[in-house]
């Protein structure tokens, strides 16, 4: 049976369409005679999108009671069973009630399309697992219920449903999304225009990513290897001089021509892994290309252009970036060259040569060191000196030995002073022996002449082939030293940074292995003569004074005091001073976030105050001017019973108002210490009856169970008050009529506990914390009613008095409060 097919309708906040999109598609496969049902779709009360559903077959959902609480979900093993070709589900993020089957819808449609259903349904950017934080820190709302990127990138089709903000705020403000109520909280908060525009470039980003992998998938399918230029990508070269920074800035510059374009610096390294450029170079390389917004990779390959050329395709490059070559004029006659190679070869991806200040004056290089020790060189130039006479006495003893023996015996010679000494002993060895073989072996004996062409061209051929075998025993004892040293380097560097890693400080540790690794007195950093950092002592701070000074950065320096360093050690600091610039930079990145953060928070609660502000006072101030306003007014005659219900309800919206006023200054009372506690001996009897007048008719229903011999309480009766009421109104609010909350009392030692238990829906234990976070209500959907001060609030009392409140699950379903006091000595 063949799998069903997904299609998925994006979008960047509600009420952009997605929906109404989902039912005109659902229709025009219906129209064409396919066999559709809608499994689930939630209107939210929008007219349009009730009327879009038509004459469509809706199957009836499913009801499911959870913990005294009768919730809705889809029905899947009806939609199974009725087997339609298309059903429409919408909300795929959606969390279902526990004992629906699947804990996530997403798992549900999964479960139709291996059915061999196709489904269509919805979603919003800010459900998306991988944008889950970043929507939190725009908008300010976490969102609970989230889809994993790798369901809906699954999607046989994904469409964007787009808005802009403008239009989707005047389709709020004209009540096509929320209700009436909803409106101004909704306007000022989440959907304000940044945070629209911002949630729609990142649905319009993360769709792009999509269809780029879709296209990478096809190209792959169907092997096509031409650069397709659907956005611009510039490769720059690195090849490890100081060059590079040059053609990392060009580069950068040719990428910030178009918007989106990617920036990827490369270098190639040779597959022999021994001739490679400077590591410390190449790390400040690293670090800018990195700050200017691009992303650095590193590839081996034995043909530099070949290699290059093929990471430039696999990325679907545009636009390669190389510095001319350094190379100079003679050396550029006998070969391309990287430049000349790499545009000859690379097709249609436009090549950059760019040039710099080295252009065409030839490498410099460093002094390589010999291959062997001096005292095998020593070694070789004696074993020419004494061996090779000893040789032409021995075969001069024998009585006409063929020219072609001695040829081959001193070849081996010569062989032998290569393995000893290296190439110029094995080079003088040649020389002297060609010149021995024609002196006491080669007719005209005595003389420097050669009588026979044969025996001329047999001395050609063993001068020749003893230059040839002493420079390859040449080549490979250096490739041999350039091996080890390369594993030595390789195995401090792994050393040093396995250190840094371990350590709670980067640069300090990075420092002080340095130290430790090179057996240094002490290593500082200097920052325009400042120190910065330094282990070890006593430390050097100037550098006229240290044995070994290392750049890492613009106005940084490492000082090393203790001894001076080799050439190839020196190489290493480099590369280790170029990380401690960035372990500087990170270390100050991580101070600044620190000393951001109590900001962002206290920001934080600012907004969420105005927020609450502008919606939560100006409710129930609206109500009481409302009913006021009514009662002067000189148009319309009340009864009696009209009059008596204003004025209720006049009451009801100034109470509210008073305690909200009051919580928003206690909580600023608490956050700023200024909250006054007097603390005195008072009985849970006393303030549990007065908690509950304070709530009014609603507060009648509560059941009260506290014994007449608890412990007295040293607490402050009036926070205790007010820590109550919050507490016994949240569980108010979520009882079910028929099941009020209840208060309990009980001792334990020296602690009096008062319980307030509900027997609402409850709350999972792992979101327990999350009541107690101010200005958000956990579970709601709006935010009209309350600020969600109380909890928040209320702990913080609790505290101050010298208590806790701590959630707990109700035996049978529920939340229980559990408020613990200190007893009275």
């Amino acid at each position: 049976m063949a799998r069903g097919e997904l299609r998925i309708y994006l979008g960047a906040a509600p009420g952009v369409g997605k929906t109404y999109a989902m039912l005109e598609e659902a229709h025009r496969r219906a129209e064409r005679g396919a066999d559709v049902v809608v499994a689930l779709v939630e209107t939210h009360g929008r007219k349009h999108t009730t009327a879009m559903i038509g004459d469509l077959e809706v199957l009836p959902r499913r009801e499911i009671t959870y913990r005294g609480v009768a919730f809705t979900e889809m029905d899947l093993p009806a939609v199974l069973a009725r087997r339609p070709e298309l059903a429409v589900v919408d909300e795929l993020a959606h969390t279902n009630v526990p004992g629906s089957g699947h804990a996530k819808r997403w798992a549900d449609v999964r479960e139709l399309l291996d059915a061999g259903i196709d489904v269509l349904t919805t979603v919003n950017v800010q459900h998306l697992e991988s944008l889950n934080d970043v929507v939190a820190r725009i908008t300010g709302v976490e969102q609970r219920e989230t889809v994993p990127d790798a369901v809906v990138r699954a999607a046989e089709q994904v469409e964007l449903v787009d808005m802009t903000p403008e239009a989707l705020r005047r389709r709020m403000a004209h009540g096509n999304i929320y209700q009436p109520e909803k409106i101004d909280a909704a306007l000022g908060n989440y959907f304000r225009t940044g945070n629209l525009t911002a949630l729609r470039e990142l649905a319009l980003l993360w769709l792009a990513d999509k269809v780029e992998d879709q296209l990478d998938r096809y190209r792959a399918d169907h092997d096509i290897d031409a650069t397709w230029e659907t956005r611009e990508r510039v490769v720059v070269a690195l090849a490890g001089g100081p060059e590079g920074d040059t053609l990392i800035r060009r580069a950068a510059r040719i990428a910030a021509r178009t918007k989106g374009a990617d920036l990827m610096a490369v270098h190639v390294t040779r597959n022999d892994g021994l001739a490679g450029a400077d590591p410390a170079v190449l790390a400040r390389q690293r670090v800018l290309a990195e700050s200017l917004g691009g992303t650095y990779h590193q590839v081996s390959g034995a043909d530099v252009s070949r290699a290059l050329l093929e990471f430039a395709r696999g990325v679907n490059a545009t636009q390669i970036v190389l510095g001319a070559s350094s190379r100079g004029r003679f050396a550029q006659l006998l070969t391309a060259g990287v430049g000349n190679s790499t545009t000859a070869l690379s097709g249609s991806i436009d090549v950059h040569l760019v040039t710099h200040e080295r252009a065409g004056q030839g490498r410099r290089r460093e002094r390589m060191p010999a291959a062997l020790s001096r005292g095998r060189r020593i070694a070789g130039f004696a074993t020419t000196l004494l061996g090779l006479p000893l040789l032409t006495a021995v075969l001069s003893a024998v009585p006409d030995p063929p020219l072609v023996n001695d040829i081959l015996l001193f070849l081996a010679g010569v062989v032998g002073v290569a393995l000893i000494g290296g190439l110029w002993p094995a080079l003088l060895a040649a020389v002297a022996g060609s010149l021995l073989l024609n002196w006491f072996f080669t007719p005209p004996y005595g003389r420097f002449t050669i009588a026979q062409g044969q025996n001329l061209l047999a001395l050609a051929i063993f001068v020749v082939v003893a230059v040839a075998v002493s420079l390859v025993v040449d080549t490979a004892a250096r490739k041999t030293r350039q091996a080890a040293q390369a594993s030595a380097e390789a195995q401090t560097l792994a050393a040093v940074a396995g250190g840094v890693l371990r350590g709670q400080r980067p640069l300090v540790a990075l420092l002080d292995r340095l130290r430790e690794t090179f057996a240094l007195q002490s290593v500082a950093l200097l920052e325009n003569g400042a120190m910065v950092a330094a282990v070890g002592g006593p430390v050097c701070t100037d550098p006229a004074g240290a044995d070994v000074v290392v750049t890492a950065d613009d106005g940084l320096l490492v000082l090393l005091k203790g001894h001076t360093l080799e050439a190839s050690d020196r190489r290493i600091v480099e590369a280790f001073a170029a990380q401690a610039a960035v372990a500087l930079r990170q270390e100050r990145l991580a101070a600044e976030a620190a000393t951001a953060k109590p900001l962002a928070e206290a920001n934080k609660l600012r907004t969420a105050l105005l927020a609450a502000v502008s919606h939560d006072l100006r409710t129930p101030l609206a109500s009481a001017k409302a009913s006021l306003a009514g009662l002067r007014s000189a148009e319309v005659e009340f009864d009696e019973e009209d009059r008596a219900e204003l004025l209720a309800t006049a009451d009801e919206s100034l109470d509210r108002l008073d305690r909200l006023v009051a919580n928003l200054l206690d909580m600023s009372r608490l956050q700023s210490g200024a909250l006054g506690v007097t603390r005195i001996s008072v009985g849970a009897e006393e303030v549990v009856p007065r908690a509950l007048d304070d709530l009014g008719p609603e507060g009648r229903g509560v059941s009260v169970r506290v014994p007449d011999d608890l412990p007295l309480l040293e607490t402050d009766p009036g926070l205790l008050e007010r820590v109550l009421v919050n507490v016994i109104a949240n569980a108010l609010r979520y009882s079910p009529p028929d099941r009020p909350p209840m208060v309990t009392g009980s001792s334990h030692g020296d602690t009096v506990e008062l319980r307030i238990i509900d027997h609402g829906p409850g709350i999972p234990e792992d979101r327990w914390d999350d009541v107690f976070l101010p200005f958000q209500r956990l579970g709601d959907r709006d935010n009209h009613n309350g600020v969600g001060l109380g909890l928040a609030l209320s702990r913080g009392l609790a505290e101050a008095m010298g208590g806790t409140l701590t959630p707990e699950e109700t035996p049978g379903g529920g939340l229980t409060m559990i408020l613990a006091l200190p007893a009275s000595a």
